[in-house]
């Protein structure tokens, strides 16, 4: 979304809008001082941030990259905990638990939705009450008691014998206790790393400056460098960690999860006194609900012929605490009804589940505009989460031994994270730097282009997996379990799926970020979280349909116990086509998407928020990076 700073006189289309701004103020006034992503100006003078006292300080002591720098260490140690847990959670559920490959898929897609879905819970309270820092570090502590509990859990209770779950050695059946407070560990480990990972995204996002070109061009490679953050962490307990729970010594990577979360929490409270930080904007529901109430209770009205006199509030001040306004635009326009003033309006008090500014109506369509294409990311998320699951169980059953060493099957998500890392690389400096010369937009292509390449590569992993799957039941060992074909057949599927990663995960994170309003920017990157979370849920719901209709009396279904029976290929070629499907009404959906175009300004043409004051140097500065 195309981000306007105004530091002096607006243009003839600023002094437009201004004409079009109600005369009367509403109660929902910030006053005479105003944070705008974290920046305070005085008189047009330079942007500037609050430290973690809440005191205005010069921009230059706060955020930017290192800053940013100790976000990304947290995120990479927040990550080797989640997936310490994580990674090879569908073993431990077989082994220790002793639950059937399809109900142990389903429930790793269940555990794995809620993480995702526990993100909306985080991006609400960051963005409407405790802001990212205190949501970060709340969120983590909560991070550290779930993989405790676990560590302890699976130390006093559930490993026994002392050494069971490895792959030949299986543990007693869990007792009730030992069952519920595993439970309640994962989904502790859930909720804090669900509520930490959106909030920390819009956080590192918040150490750069929109108004400053180069900042801003940092903040865009920030989102690839953090998800690089993310699978550096996950590289060590998928191939570390994943090593010492295939072997049956679960305690020991439960235990290195933990110490991992603490140094993450540890880290990054000594970085508070240099972070940036943004100021919540109070909560987002009422005022989208407003929208839509007065609307209704002004159905009858005509829609306005255009965005001219419809109500908004007089310069600085906004509907939304310490957010830019919004220009008004021209789809939806029945929501419109809800900023025509009427008499009633004019005579009465305001009255703001009646009467609503152009800036809070723009926020409701943004969040309408965003949501097809969030919607069109959730098939891909069914295509990324089996390799947390139906990838680890087909590689459990191939030739995995090279020599004396056993490879484990969770290990193979090694060379998704490979791929990530190198594709991230290569596309930061490779693709980006070639693709702006022809198409000269400086991120390459956009952020939508970039997400339907994701889809288009995931798509082919799961062909490839399929592909893979005729080759395995084909060497499979007659009367076993056990398939000759070697484990290493299943690269290019790992390397497929972490390609389009880094096309469809980094431009969800960018796009929704990018494109939410001011008031709701961790709403914005928990999106993306949110489309892993139902990813996870509809994968848990296919896997039931297809067991329920392939299983007869004379047929074991598609996903059996023993896949040497069954037809895993079948489900993959059925997501690959799902995806195909997927992609055609993608594509429909970004070609009608259309972002707005966020402003601050003032009935005399004038920046007016107060805070701290610039430096003659400062203000020259600022005045030339705004002027490129």
């Amino acid at each position: 979304m195309q981000i306007l700073y105004f530091t002096a006189a607006m243009d003839s289309h600023n002094k437009d809008l201004s004409k079009k701004v109600h005369e009367e103020p509403t109660n929902s006034s910030i006053g005479s001082s105003a944070s705008v992503n974290g920046n305070t100006v005085e008189n047009g003078k330079k942007l500037n941030g609050f430290n973690c006292w809440g005191m205005c300080v010069r921009r230059k002591n706060v955020g930017g990259w290192s800053s940013a720098f100790l976000l990304l260490a947290n995120q990479g140690l927040a990550t080797l905990t989640f997936f310490g847990v994580g990674v090879n959670l569908v073993l431990f559920l077989t082994r220790v638990l002793h639950q059937e490959n399809a109900a142990a898929a389903n429930n790793v897609s269940k555990w794995t939705g809620t993480v995702y879905l526990c993100s909306l819970i985080g991006a609400f309270l960051s963005d409407s009450y405790w802001g990212r820092y205190l949501t970060c570090a709340i969120f983590q502590v909560i991070l550290i008691l779930g993989t405790s509990l676990l560590s302890l859990t699976s130390w006093l209770i559930l490993i026994k014998p002392k050494g069971c779950g490895s792959q030949n050695y299986i543990c007693r059946p869990p007792s009730t206790l030992g069952t519920v407070l595993f439970y309640l560990a994962i989904y502790l480990v859930a909720l804090g790393y669900g509520g930490h990972q959106p909030t920390l995204a819009t956080f590192g996002s918040d150490q750069f400056d929109d108004s400053n070109p180069k900042e801003r061009r940092s903040k865009s490679a920030f989102f690839g460098y953090f998800y690089f953050a993310l699978n550096v962490g996950s590289l060590f307990s998928n191939t570390v960690l994943v090593y010492f729970e295939d072997g049956g010594k679960w305690t020991i990577g439960f235990w290195v999860s933990t110490g991992a979360a603490i140094m993450a929490l540890v880290g990054f409270l000594l970085g508070s006194p240099g972070y940036r930080y943004v100021k919540p904007h109070g909560n987002p529901l009422p005022r989208v609900a407003q929208v839509f109430v007065a609307t209704v209770r002004k159905w009858k009205l005509a829609p306005p012929a255009n965005g001219d006199n419809l109500h908004e509030v007089d310069g600085e001040h906004s509907t939304i605490k310490g957010a830019r306004k919004i220009l008004h635009t021209d789809e939806f326009t029945c929501l419109d009804k809800a900023a025509v003033v009427t008499q009633e309006d004019r005579n009465g008090q305001a009255n703001p589940w009646r009467l609503c500014t152009i800036t809070q109506i723009e926020e409701a369509k943004c969040i309408i505009r965003m949501l097809p294409i969030w919607l069109c990311t959730i098939i891909y998320s069914v295509i990324f989460t089996q390799m947390a699951s139906l990838f680890v169980e087909q590689g459990a059953v191939m030739y995995a031994n090279i020599g004396s060493f056993h490879f484990p099957a969770a290990s193979m998500s090694a060379f998704d994270i490979c791929s990530v890392l190198i594709c991230t690389m290569l596309y930061n400096h490779v693709l980006v730097p070639l693709a702006s010369r022809v198409s000269g937009n400086p991120k390459g292509i956009s952020d939508l282009q970039r997400m339907g390449v994701g889809l288009i590569i995931g798509l082919l992993s799961m062909v490839a997996a399929g592909v893979t799957e005729i080759f395995r039941l084909r060497r499979a060992v007659p009367g076993q379990e056990l398939s000759n074909l070697s484990i290493f057949w299943q690269v290019p599927q790992y390397v497929l799926v972490g390609v389009s990663e880094v096309f469809m995960y980094v431009g969800q994170l960018d796009f929704f970020n990018g494109q939410a309003p001011d008031g709701i920017k961790s709403f914005g990157s928990s999106l993306c979280m949110a489309s892993m979370s139902l990813g996870n849920y509809v994968s848990s719901l296919l896997v039931n349909i297809v067991m329920k209709v392939t299983t007869t009396k004379d047929n074991v279904g598609w996903i059996p116990d023993n896949l040497n029976t069954g037809r895993l290929h079948n489900f993959y070629f059925m997501i690959a086509i799902f995806a195909a499907i997927d992609f055609v009404i993608y594509v429909f959906c970004a070609k009608w998407y259309k972002g707005a175009i966020n402003v601050i300004g003032s009935m005399d043409g004038q920046v007016e928020l107060k805070g701290c004051p610039a430096t003659p140097a400062e203000e020259a500065q600022f005045l030339e990076n705004k002027n490129e």
